[in-house]
């Protein structure tokens, strides 16, 4: 890694951590981005608000940043679109057959010591260290 930087990776995850506790504490849900945003597609009354308000505070977090000139590096995306939309698909779909998506299985499954979540992120890191393995090692990515 050419940017180790453990005092923002610990602010950083301090803060989704307080975020967590917050959301749990303040409503009784858990932070798992697909679920509060398909609760957004297909909402119930009295869900809306802070649902729009943990989405927003996603998306403006990072643009306050960066025009306080805490900016981040752009991801490197892969040249062909097929590829994005094909990507983005399978996480959909691992994301519904999983019940679940990293950040509430990962965070706050773990931290609840649910045996689904710890099942589910065990595979997520083992997936997602056969894709580095492969896209770099194999297919030289």
């Amino acid at each position: 890694m050419a940017h180790f930087t453990p005092l923002s990776a610990a602010i950083g995850g301090g803060l989704i951590g307080l975020s967590s506790v917050l959301l749990m504490l303040l409503t009784g849900r858990i932070a798992g981005i697909s679920g509060i945003f398909g609760g957004l597609l297909n909402p119930r009354s009295g869900e809306i608000g802070w649902r729009i308000a943990f989405i927003a505070g996603l998306i403006l977090a990072p643009l306050i940043a960066g025009l306080m000139g805490h900016g981040m590096q752009p991801p490197r995306m892969p040249a062909s679109w097929t590829v994005i939309v094909g990507a983005g698909l399978l996480v959909g779909f691992g994301t519904r057959l999983a019940g679940g998506c990293t950040s509430g299985h990962g965070i706050c499954g773990m931290a609840r010591f649910s045996a689904r979540s710890i099942a589910a992120t065990v595979i997520f890191m083992v997936v997602a260290i056969a894709t580095v393995a492969l896209t770099h090692h194999v297919f030289g990515g």
